[in-house]
């Protein structure tokens, strides 16, 4: 479905419209694989979203280009070209990915292995791409495609990092939630909150780290990282995402978005447009 207005998660006067692909709800192994593996990429021409769906096989979802995000119940990881998802089969997820993006998708049969019985960051290593890519060579044989299962089932490793951020279901959290999703450079600090909410700071960082794990201030700076990736994916300077983020300058916002990534914003913007 298309719709003619831009997706809430688009950059600012983007204009784009957006398309919903609805797919449907499947257990693990509702279908039997005649391979134990196979991929397939797009670009997307369209802003794009998938409500909630699952598939028979697990699947591992990268971006060539590009960044996305995927979310499994509160938690919401950021795809880029060097670290992607694995999401077991039978695994409730919605999608979201911008105009422009090459995305890449490997489907596994349940049979072929189980890499983690959640969803996990996979680093996407070079060799591991190259074989994720043969699997999708058209005309190949069935002994040489089942040799690169076999070799991509071998290397598969879960990433080292990832950008995580889960959305705490407190409602004692829900008006920060609320704001930081509808403005990330809104300001308001933890001292603020706590008087407008009337609680102490103390009750609401120990809500934020029982449900979270991180403390008030690395959430806002997690979820602003988030929005950041996606700002810097569609071409923003980095001075104007610093802004748009709610950080007073470029330097503030580098050093914060590499505490949270391990990246700068520029190294993160040449993964993506790789």
């Amino acid at each position: 479905m298309e719709h003619a207005e831009p997706h809430p998660s688009a950059p600012r006067g983007s204009g784009r419209t957006w398309e919903s692909r609805s797919l449907p709800v499947y257990a693990a192994g509702d279908i039997e694989l005649p391979v134990r593996a196979f991929g397939h990429d797009e670009h997307l021409q369209r802003d794009t979203v998938w409500p909630p769906h699952s598939h028979p096989t697990h699947e591992l979802v990268w971006h060539d280009a590009g960044v996305g995000t995927v979310a499994v119940g509160p938690r919401t990881w950021t795809i880029a070209a060097a670290v992607g998802l694995w999401i077991p089969a039978g695994s409730l997820h919605t999608g979201w990915t911008p105009a422009g993006t090459r995305q890449r998708v490997a489907h596994f049969d349940v049979s072929a292995l189980t890499l983690a019985p959640g969803p996990i960051a996979v680093e996407m290593t070079p060799l591991l791409r190259l074989l994720l890519e043969r699997l999708s060579e058209p005309g190949l044989s069935r002994e040489s495609h089942a040799i690169t299962e076999a070799a991509v089932i071998d290397v598969l490793r879960p990433a080292d990092g990832e950008l995580l951020l889960h959305t705490p279901a407190n409602p004692l959290l829900a008006p920060i939630v609320a704001a930081i999703r509808a403005d990330p450079a809104d300001r308001t600090t933890l001292t603020q909150w706590s008087r407008r909410l009337t609680v102490s700071s103390r009750t609401l960082t120990r809500a934020f780290e029982a449900e979270t794990g991180l403390g008030f201030a690395r959430w806002i700076a997690t979820a602003r990282a988030q929005r950041a990736v996606e700002l810097l994916a569609a071409g923003l300077p980095i001075d104007e995402v610093a802004h748009d983020v709610g950080y007073r300058s470029a330097s503030a916002f580098t050093t914060a978005f590499r505490r949270v990534t391990g990246a700068t914003p520029g190294r993160f913007r040449a993964l993506a447009d790789a």
